[in-house]
């Protein structure tokens, strides 16, 4: 019997002493339980994706210092850890295999991925050898992240002798990855037959989150036991090579339903993302509206209601239902709140552009005026405190420009910029499951943003239902004007949509980052040109 620990943990980016530290930890915990091999994700020394602190030689020469050290340390169990490492003028993604203070084997990964997230080959040369060690009367391969979503590295271990097979992994989450996963484990398994250990990475780090998840599947085909979603443990495994089971040792169950995992991915990245770049608190605008309702539910459970700051900002616009309503989120979840007035701010503008312009502004020029006022009084408490400002809007608004760039758009962080508008209602009914904290209210009415009276967002855009299965398919899924009409949606409705989208990248670039959560989030995912002659005429 082989005793594997699976480091389903956060190594953050550039932190090389921290993460140095963490491993060492991990291995003590490991050694305690007894492991005889500890398996880490990938370039958990650098954290991922280390991006261009990769192309810095003094990063690199540290890298290499950092593993010389985990060596050096000598604990008595073996390790698989990922790194990048330099070889004759060639940088890989690579694991090492250390085994009494030294490296025994190392593999290169050789599938780079270079598309939606994913920049490898921009840093990275692929490897082509594989890596097979004799581990206690077993024969073990070892292969990298992408390296198993196509046949090629699994056939040429097997081929070198390989019986098991590890899988160190930087794969981040969307709504949609965890079934691919498995579906991928099962077409590897049908081809080669080997049972597969695979331990994926935990945390946030900027707008990716990196779920966990890790996995065992026995040679029989059959997962024997999954990670729990989006937090760090310690898992440990029995392998009996003798059958080819697994026989997980104490694995977390979870609720694990599309909403439950969205919603623990968008408080994970938000923790991660506050507290991994310096700050402690955070402060936002809140409307009584859902939006924004949904932020300072996720804010709180990411970093506790001691944490969290809502101002409340009533202009002339503003109902008593969404002051009745902020107030009363507020106090359910225990957040600090405020209520600053704009409306002298407001008129003191009014009557000084009204003097620059020669009239009063009207129109949108007055309802984003509000909007930026709002801004600079979120900026006004970040400056004095040190909090970090939330921006609240979601991808429906984002897609078609329905916010006010340096206004609502305002912030250093945007928790929803991925959720489509249907989401965040589906994502308020889930948490409010887990117990109520958004009123109902909240739900229940109508979207407004309340810049001028008896506004509701159909006012501007299609019903929210039409728009984001028209958001899903011309943006997610790159499907043309014609293509989505076929599907029976208004034509002139869709071009109106497209031309929205396209005519808001300029905004977009200028947005927060946010947790992404789709395969196809505003940011790393979508590199729109700003300047761009297209306009789809669009076939």
């Amino acid at each position: 019997m082989i005793k594997l620990a699976l480091a389903q943990l956060d190594f953050p980016v550039g932190d090389l002493d921290g993460n140095l530290e963490r491993a060492l930890h991990c291995l003590d915990e490991a050694r305690d339980k007894n492991a005889d091999l500890v398996l880490f994700p990938e370039l958990a020394l650098t954290g991922y994706p280390p991006e261009d602190l990769l192309l810095r030689p003094g990063f690199m020469r540290r890298a290499r210092e950092t593993l010389e050290q985990l060596c050096a340390a000598g604990k008595d169990v073996d390790l698989l850890i990922g790194h990048p490492w330099e070889e004759k003028g060639c940088r890989y993604n690579a694991v090492s295999w250390i085994r009494s203070g030294r490296v025994i084997g190392r593999y290169y990964k050789q599938l780079l991925p270079n598309y939606a997230v994913f920049d490898e080959r921009r840093y990275f040369t692929p490897g082509d050898q594989p890596l097979v060690m004799a581990f206690k009367g077993c024969r073990v391969g070892v292969i990298l992240c992408e390296d198993a979503w196509e046949p090629g590295p699994a056939d040429q271990a097997r081929a070198a002798g390989a019986d098991l097979l590890l899988i160190p992994n930087a794969s981040p989450y969307r709504d949609d990855k965890q079934p691919a996963r498995e579906a991928m484990l099962a077409r590897r398994h049908s081809e080669h037959g080997l049972p597969m250990v695979y331990c994926n990475l935990v945390g946030g780090q900027d707008e990716l989150v990196f779920d966990g998840r890790s996995m065992v599947m026995g040679r029989d085909g059959v997962i024997g036991a999954r990670g729990p979603h989006c937090q760090d443990a310690l898992l440990c495994v029995d392998y009996d090579p003798a059958d080819g089971r697994f026989h997980p040792l104490g694995w977390p169950d979870e609720d694990s339903g599309q909403s439950a995992e969205i919603y623990r991915a968008l408080v994970r990245g938000t923790a991660d993302y506050v507290l991994k770049n310096g700050f402690t608190d955070v402060v936002m605008g809140l409307s009584g509206g859902i939006d924004s309702a949904m932020c300072l539910a996720i804010c709180a459970d990411a970093l506790g209601p001691e944490r969290v700051h809502a101002v409340m900002m009533p202009s002339r616009f503003t109902s008593k239902e969404s002051l009745d309503l902020a107030a009363g989120q507020a106090g359910a979840m225990g957040v600090d709140y405020r209520v600053v007035p704009i409306e002298p701010t407001l008129e003191a503008c009014a009557d000084s552009l009204g003097d620059a312009m020669s009239r009063p502004p009207s129109g949108i020029t007055h309802e984003n005026l509000q909007a930026r006022i709002r801004g600079m009084m979120v900026m006004a408490y970040s400056n004095r405190r040190g909090w970090l400002p939330i921006a609240t809007s979601n991808k429906s608004e984002l897609a078609v420009g329905y916010s006010t760039l340096y206004g609502d758009m305002c912030g250093g962080f945007s928790p929803i910029k991925d959720c489509l508008k249907t989401r965040v209602y589906e994502l308020a009914r889930y948490r409010n499951g887990q117990g109520a904290v958004i009123p109902e209210g909240v739900i229940a009415r109508a979207p407004t943003a309340e810049l001028r009276a008896d506004q509701v967002d159909m006012d501007s855009l299609p019903p929210y239902e039409v728009l984001d299965e028209i958001l899903r398919l011309y943006v997610d899924h790159d499907e043309s004007i014609a293509e989505i009409a076929g599907r029976g949606f208004d034509e002139a409705t869709v071009r109106r949509v497209a031309s929205m989208v396209l005519a808001s990248e300029f905004k977009r670039r200028q947005g927060a980052p946010g947790v992404r959560v789709t395969s196809r989030g505003f940011g790393r995912d979508r590199r729109y040109p700003i300047t761009s002659g297209w306009r789809e005429n669009m076939a």
